[in-house]
């Protein structure tokens, strides 16, 4: 292994008064409701709404500012997004009347959440493909009430035109204009104005990601998510310049954002890393795409693609790009990622818009224990069973035994009740 580019380390910074910020907002709204929505509102957006929800004047209006070929191009993503969901959702069966031994009938049920809240980010850019990620799974699994919010644009009190028109194409049924760890908040306890829901996802800042994390248990949530990253594996059939595209889409993202290259040609490396550096003086985000590639951009050269195969699992990046001959060869070999990316045709940035593949995935090593956001996210699937007058009788000693071993005296007599 030869690093040619080295990311900086991130250190373990002391989190403590983000946890505190956070835990009081959390406490302000549970206390002020609304109130305290609309104070925050004025505080960081610079604006305080008459009404928190969206009224359909307002979408009707966004629309107007959309061009036919945006509505269209919403369209025809969202199209991609929900068939791939409703092929996902056709995998998860209910499963009935499974017989361990004669009279036992075991099954499950495939039960979607009753309600959730899609939040969609708003930061630098109008993330409106979110919006269709978050919401379009939901809708297929069959969430009864699918609310929705996202921070409004700074000293307008209107969510981006973009962002509300594709809120509105996804069908979520509830639309708020409200951002920040405040609306985690307000959709995990309720406000005068916010029904609570059941389940709270979509990405966001580090406040955004640390509300999550606090009412977790009050609410579900997919993960929590960090800065978005990008891993490329690539040998000599690579092109340069569509590896330094690829690695920039993310850098531009965020400055904490990170880009990984791992090659087995040196020369190739080194070719990228020029490509970057040109493409960065025409880039129109090199503001943050250069800080992300000066702090976290990595380059490593390896002698084989096993040991790019065992780097990266140890990695689990969010986005794994394979730009190699015969990726083929290592694919069932990798196992930690958001979602894969295979072949120098297959872009990351079309599995971020329109392929039809979640967007919305974990970070920071989460890929070890799960996969990004789907139809399964608002799906439970629960237990039940069933059983004759026979299998009861035939069981109860058993259960009666093992619960007596376990000291548990009540239990062994509802079993010992049945024979």
């Amino acid at each position: 292994m030869k690093i040619i580019k080295k990311a900086k380390e991130r250190t373990a910074a002391d989190n403590r008064e983000l946890r505190n910020t956070v835990q009081a907002i959390i406490d302000n709204v549970c206390a002020d409701g609304d109130r305290a929505l609309k104070e925050y509102s004025n505080k960081f957006d610079d604006y305080v709404r008459g009404e928190l929800r969206v009224s359909r004047h307002e979408i009707d209006a966004a629309y107007e500012k959309m061009s036919p070929q945006d509505i269209e191009d919403l369209k025809a993503a969202k199209a991609n997004i929900e068939a791939f969901a409703k092929a996902q959702r056709g995998t998860m069966t209910e499963l009935e009347n499974f017989s361990p031994q004669p009279g036992i009938y075991l099954g499950h049920k495939v039960i979607p959440v009753s309600s959730c809240c899609c939040y969609v980010p708003g930061g630098s850019y109008p993330l409106y493909s979110t919006a269709l990620m978050l919401i379009t799974p939901a809708k297929v699994a069959g969430v009864k009430r699918v609310a929705a919010c996202a921070p409004v644009v700074h000293g307008t009190g209107d969510i981006h035109y973009k962002t509300l028109v594709a809120m509105d194409l996804a069908g979520a049924d509830e639309i708020y204009a409200v951002g920040g760890a405040q609306a985690i908040a307000a959709f995990a306890y309720g406000t005068q104005t916010i029904k609570p829901v059941d389940m709270i996802v979509g990405p966001g800042n580090k406040f955004v990601a640390e509300a999550k994390r606090q009412c977790y248990g009050q609410i579900g949530i997919d993960f929590i998510a960090g800065p978005s990253e990008v891993l490329v594996i690539a040998d000599t059939c690579a092109d340069p310049k569509v590896l330094a595209a690829d690695l920039l889409a993310q850098c531009e993202h965020d400055p904490n954002a990170k880009a990984f290259l791992l090659s087995t040609d040196e020369t190739l490396a080194i070719e990228t890393i020029a490509a970057v550096e040109k493409e960065l003086e025409t880039l129109d985000t090199a503001g943050i795409a250069r800080r992300s590639w000066d702090d976290y951009g990595e380059v490593v050269v390896l002698d084989s693609l096993d040991e790019a195969v065992e780097t990266a699992n140890n990695y689990a990046p969010e986005h794994l790009e394979v730009n190699i001959a015969k990726p083929e060869q290592i694919i069932d070999k990798l196992l930690n990622y958001g979602s894969l990316f295979i072949g120098g045709n297959t872009a990351e940035v079309f599995g971020d818009y329109a392929s039809g593949t979640n967007h919305t995935l974990p970070t920071v090593k989460a890929s070890r224990y799960t996969g990004g956001v789907w139809v399964g996210t608002f799906l439970k699937v629960c237990t039940n069973q069933w059983m004759t007058p026979e299998a009861s009788r035939r069981i109860a000693p058993l259960v009666n035994r093992m619960a007596k071993g376990e000291g548990l005296s009540g239990h062994a007599l509802a079993a010992e009740r049945r024979f």
